[in-house]
């Protein structure tokens, strides 16, 4: 690792967390027996002595501190490593916030519920700065009111829990509490005032009004220490819209901001011993979350607008519904003397779309102006067990193995007929070969107007396509001596779609002291291509330099795809190393872990081909489509960065300070951009300057967070500090175009009082001092930036200042 990169993260290190929860240690736990620490399936090790770095995060004391009501948010103000931001005007994504780990792809990071692998998300990211050509988790899809707290493994682990884990793992654990109710009433709200000179206006100076409420109720089962856990949460937000001033830019986008939305969940934990050596668990969980998000405006002569209808103009509205299953059950018990967990975990999600406030402009004025433009969902089942045992082998043996068996489906649900077909002046659907002097035009510009619903066409084809998957693995522990621990892992994986997969993984822990110690680890990873990156396919109109374009994004099995040489897709490679050391010494405690991420073969969509290209242009010309665009293993990229977590508490007076200072130095390159062989000499197209910034804006190279807490008596007080560093994006006028985010800085303050045992009360604010991205004043009158906004959704995100009060009681 190079001087620089150490020199720049102990500048750049910032705070990670509300307390003394963090820095790869549970404070007031010794020894844990029944606690599954992410990254080790030795009982017996605890999360201050694994080999690699682990943050556990307890999420009831960071969320009473904060005014975020959602998983994603919370991390992204939490861990330096985490990055997650909302969208705006980015289709599903308004609904479902990508995130990253040591910015890599959304998709390259494992999510676990309980220890068991979570399913995906059903979406596809398209658009927003993060994630394009991308699935992944949401994490959103369950309650912060019934996690105890979240283990963030900040290492490459496939060996150990198979596809998606090149970034990490972030396992989340659910409240076990077996006794009393404990509610919890948020409401926060948007105090706007526009950053600049009056160069954002809003819809009101309160808005984005939130409330959120959850109720955890724990009881018991039995008398042999069964339990039952359950949480009930609804959250309500209203839109925050942050436009570009009519009055000084002429934006082609009039409703930019935070979209409405409304949720749902209840989720259940379940744990009862059968006999003395046989336990059931069940977990279940369920989210309905209903979101409205502005689409692009169409202007009142746009191709896309029937005058008589919306003579103004329009904003079509994306109503999106997601709904959201998890059902894993267990059993377990010892054979022999090893600990046996046998479990099926079964997930789904479907998301579906409903378009309002639209029309299809070539029904004309019999258009419906609302359509159901389909959606779709993902199924994933995993059966399997996990083995372990401790031997008396030198100062202590452990070793587990295991095997899953995996099945996945991906459905595309298609909408009605108008939502996608284009019609002809007849009202029959245009095909290839209708009569152009048939096609609807618009009589003001004399273009043909475009087909489907405006904001989002629905989709044409149905898909209904599965896969399966078997592994097997083995993960070993040894503690050479009292000081020095080794483990390694492998593991075997075949999917029936490409393949199999072997990966490997050794780690080890050297305490040079009693205070410090040496860690690292050397890793091969893998990431399975996803089923919506194999099969997914949709034509949709986006605006680019104010411009409304066709595009065809054509599935990775399609005849498009294959006429210009995109090979199917495969798996997903990568090397993973770190090296690191941690100090404890009581009151201070210090971790520091350098990491290199070499990726190969990394699944990503390729830049737009249009109808002016000689290799693909006739075909486009022949479909009516502007541009056509594809999902290929295109790039090899390579990451370095380094953690720094400080920590330090001290009594002043009566009362308690805990400071916190951690964050992360993340540098990712392009090493290399695979082209297909009839596509050779395109790179710049395949992989074009403005997708190779989205990809590197994935996070910003540094991340800083300072955190102090002071507790006395009754009352404690927290004050956060979060930097973001530049990310620079490229807009559609050239390799040149630079859109440049300068570093921001934000304050989060909050009081809370105990008023007794069981009821306490947090006020405080949320970005205290109104930080907002940097304006793009030279791009927003273009249309130039991809939000259309007058900012992108980076960094921080773009609602302003919020106050909010938090209400907890219990009994």
């Amino acid at each position: 690792m190079k001087i620089k990169y150490l020199s720049a993260a102990f500048l750049g290190v910032g705070s990670m967390l509300y307390s003394q929860e963090i820095n790869d240690t549970i404070s007031k736990e010794k020894k844990i027996d029944e606690v599954t620490i992410t990254g080790s399936r030795n009982k017996k090790r605890t999360v201050i002595d694994t080999p690699v770095p682990i943050d556990v995060i307890d999420i009831k004391q960071v969320s009473q501190s904060t005014g975020q009501v959602e998983v994603n948010q919370l991390l992204q103000f939490a861990a330096p490593s985490f990055n997650s931001n909302k969208q705006s005007g980015s289709d599903g994504a308004d609904a479902v916030d990508p995130s990253t780990l040591r910015g890599l792809g959304p998709d390259q990071t494992l999510l676990l519920l309980n220890g068991k692998r979570y399913h995906q998300s059903s979406l596809i990211n398209l658009f927003g700065t993060k994630g394009r050509g991308n699935t992944g988790s949401d994490m959103n899809t369950i309650p912060i009111g019934a996690i105890k707290r979240i283990e963030v493994l900040r290492d490459g682990a496939s060996a150990q829990y198979g596809s998606d884990a090149i970034a990490g793992v972030i396992n989340v654990i659910l409240n076990d509490r077996d006794k009393g109710f404990e509610g919890n009433t948020f409401y926060g709200m948007n105090l706007f005032k526009s950053p600049g000179n009056n160069d954002v206006v809003s819809d009101r100076k309160i808005d984005g009004n939130t409330f959120d409420f959850s109720g955890n109720f724990g009881t018991k089962i039995g008398s042999k220490g069964g339990f039952g856990n359950f949480t009930a949460e609804f959250i309500n937000k209203e839109y925050a819209i942050r436009n570009a001033n009519p009055e000084k830019y002429e934006a082609p986008r009039q409703r930019f901001g935070d979209a409405k939305s409304q949720n749902f969940y209840f989720f259940g934990n379940i744990e009862v011993p059968l006999s003395d050596n046989l336990k059931f668990y069940s977990r279940q969980g369920f989210s309905q979350r209903k979101t409205d998000a502005y689409a692009w405006t169409r202007s009142a002569d746009a191709d896309g607008n029937i005058p008589e209808v919306y003579p103004n103009g329009f904003n079509p509205i994306q109503a999106t519904s997601i709904t959201d299953f998890t059902f894993d059950n267990g059993l377990k018990f010892k054979i022999a003397d090893w600990d046996v967990d046998f479990y099926n975990a079964f997930g789904s999600n479907r998301f579906t779309y409903q378009i309002d406030h639209t029309i299809n402009a070539t029904l004309g004025v019999n258009s419906p102006t609302s359509f159901n433009a389909g959606g779709h969902s993902l199924l994933q089942n995993t059966t399997g067990f996990n083995a372990s045992k401790q031997f008396s082998v030198l100062e202590g043996l452990n070793i587990a193995f295991g095997s899953e068996f995996r099945y996945e489906k991906f459905n595309v649900i298609k909408g009605e007929e108008a939502s996608y077909a284009m019609y002809d002046v007849n009202g029959n659907i245009v095909t290839a070969n209708t009569d152009p002097a048939l096609l609807v035009t618009n009589p003001l510009s004399g273009d043909i107007r475009p087909g489907g619903s405006q904001g989002f066409p629905g989709y044409s084809q149905e898909v209904d396509k599965s896969r399966n998957n078997f592994a097997a693995y083995i993960d070993t522990e040894l503690d050479i001596t009292k000081d020095w621990m080794i483990s390694i892992a492998g593991r075997f994986e075949n999917y029936n779609d490409f393949g199999n997969t072997i990966n490997g993984k050794f780690a080890t822990r050297y305490k040079i002291t009693p205070q410090f110690a040496f860690r690292g680890s050397a890793s091969t990873g893998f990431r399975a291509p996803s089923l919506a990156q194999k099969y997914y396919s949709l034509q949709f109109t986006n605006f680019q330099g104010g411009d409304l374009v066709t595009i065809q994004l054509a599935s990775n099995d399609s005849d498009l795809a294959k006429a210009v040489g995109i090979p199917q897709l495969k798996q997903e490679t990568s090397v993973n190393g770190s090296a690191g050391f941690t100090f404890n010494s009581g009151k201070f405690t210090a971790t520091v872990d350098g990491y290199y991420i070499k990726v190969k073969d990394r699944i990503v969509l390729t830049g737009n081909f249009s109808q002016d290209d000689d290799a693909i242009g006739q075909i486009l010309i022949d479909n009516h489509i502007d541009q056509a665009q594809f999902f290929t293993n295109a790039i090899d990229t390579r990451t370095k960065g380094i953690d720094v977590i400080l920590s330090y508490n001290q009594n002043i007076g009566s009362g308690k300070l805990t400071a916190t200072l951690a964050g992360n130095y993340n540098e990712m390159e392009i090493t290399k951009v695979n082209t297909s062989d009839k596509l050779k000499g395109k790179e710049e197209i395949y992989l074009s300057p403005r997708e190779r910034a989205f990809i590197l804006a994935s996070a910003p190279k540094t991340k800083i967070n300072l955190n102090l807490n002071y507790k006395i008596s009754k009352f404690n007080a927290n004050l956060q500090l979060v930097r973001f560093d530049k990310v620079t994006l490229v807009g559609y006028n050239g390799p040149d175009d630079y859109q440049t985010y300068n570093p921001k800085v934000t304050t989060d303050l909050s009081f809370g009082y105990e008023f007794s045992k069981n009821v306490n009360l947090t006020i405080g604010s949320k970005n205290l001092f109104n930080r907002y991205p940097t304006l793009q004043t030279t791009h927003v009158s273009q249309g130039n930036t991809e939000s259309g906004g007058i900012f992108d959704p980076v960094q921080m995100g773009f609602a302003g200042r919020q106050v909010f009060a938090r209400f907890n009681f219990r009994f």
